[in-house]
């Protein structure tokens, strides 16, 4: 059974910086091409970050570009989301999503851990 578990959150000052990660179990992670998205109250998840499977390709949103990196460790079997110069408009929860070559989304797994409270004071 695929499971994600994220951590890592919690309070910091503006400007301050976080690590979060999101620790994966249940099937080689090798296989996994692995995201990190926001939700605030109301709204539709946006996501900041992704990375393929081995590292080689990364995409960032314009909004955290420069700012946020998404590491993962294979070995470990686990992505991080490195969050630095946090605004306060970063205050959000924050959730990790895998995509798992040749399991279907929704239906063989849940792609979505249960987020983790990054919450940032000014």
């Amino acid at each position: 059974q695929v499971q994600l578990r994220e951590s890592g959150g919690g309070l910091v000052q503006a400007g301050g910086s976080l690590r979060l990660s999101c620790a994966t179990s249940g099937r080689t992670f090798n296989n996994y091409g692995m995201s990190w998205f926001r939700q605030d109250p109301g709204k539709e998840r946006e996501v900041g970050a992704t990375i393929n499977w081995n590292g080689g390709t990364t995409y960032y949103a314009d909004s955290v570009r420069g700012r946020f990196t998404i590491p993962r460790d294979n070995a470990k079997n686990t992505v991080y989301l490195q969050l630095n110069s946090l605004p306060p408009a970063a205050t959000s929860v924050y959730s990790c999503y895998a995509e798992i070559a040749g399991l279907r989304l929704g239906v063989d797994y849940n792609p979505w851990g249960q987020g983790t409270q990054v919450t940032v004071s000014s």
